[in-house]
């Protein structure tokens, strides 16, 4: 355990983490300390915003019940420590009403701290699909690397990456409700790329209705066939001049129907009566 990871790839730290969790404890156990819960302080790069409550009451009682199986992993810090990996331990360790806590002090460097809160929480929590695409999207923006580079990192597949991300689209509020749980992932993600107003009409009906996700995909579809239908609708009347669209509407005043079409304009009699009528209106 004891490494620097300062200046090396993305793989490393990952590997680094990933020794953490694999290290045997009985050949570890100069690694392994009892710490004073108050002593660790959370790591301030923790992506992780939302914890379910019934989920940490459940890993408390198993802890009262079992003890802590997995130490967590911090780093030394002034004369305290900062949690690395393991936040839902130590939460559901205080609610059990322990005082101190097993853990790993790693000798990692600080820069890179931000870096491994991400990695850990991809690997090893269930982060919610919010916290996931913002892990992700930073992963991203910090080493400059593709989708399909973190998707080798981290072994997830490069679609999931993508729709993890793309799911930042949505509107606060739908964001909101995906990472509270009251919207699943699979509702969340037909909603991507409608317009504002339609993704909010389409949440509510989700909510109102519970819809499943194929009804919602239903309903989506719909939507987008009626806009393209509107759309058509609109680049055809766009391409009409001017003068036939006043012209029909001229005619619709006097009570005749018309379609203008490009250059031309069709007028539609009822009978010989309407004919002879329009005639006598040219003179």
């Amino acid at each position: 355990m004891q490494k620097k990871v300062l200046g090396r790839g993305l793989s490393a730290i990952i590997d680094d983490v990933e020794e953490a969790y694999k290290q045997d404890i009985e050949q570890a156990k100069d690694l392994v300390r009892e710490i004073d819960v108050e002593r660790i302080s959370p790591n301030p790069y923790q992506p992780r915003t939302h914890f379910n409550e019934v989920a940490l009451k459940e890993l408390s009682e198993s802890i009262k019940r079992h003890g802590l199986l997995q130490p967590i992993i911090v780093v030394a810090k002034d004369d305290n420590y900062m949690l690395l990996a393991g936040e839902r331990r130590l939460r559901a360790s205080k609610l059990a009403g322990f005082t101190k806590i097993k853990a790993i002090v790693a000798d990692i460097e600080s820069k890179n701290l931000r870096e491994l809160a991400l990695i850990e929480n991809i690997q090893r929590e269930d982060l919610n699909p919010v916290e996931l695409a913002v892990a992700y999207k930073e992963l991203i923006e910090e080493y400059k690397i593709t989708q399909d580079g973190l998707s080798e990192i981290i072994h997830k597949s490069r679609t999931q990456i993508t729709n993890t991300i793309r799911l930042l689209s949505l509107s606060e509020q739908t964001k909101k409700y995906l990472a509270e749980g009251v919207l699943s992932q699979g509702h969340a993600k037909v909603l991507v790329g409608l317009e504002p107003k339609d993704e909010e009409t389409i949440v509510n009906t989700i909510l109102g209705q519970k819809l499943s996700v194929r009804e919602t995909e239903a309903l989506v579809k719909k939507l987008k066939s009626t806009d393209e239908t509107i759309s058509k609708k609109e680049k055809i009347i766009s391409a009409i001049p001017e003068e036939l669209q006043t012209l029909k509407s001229r005619l619709k005043e006097l009570g005749f129907e018309a379609t203008p079409k490009a250059n031309t304009i069709t007028i539609h009699f009822k009978n010989g009566e309407a004919i002879y009528t329009f005639l006598e209106q040219l003179k």
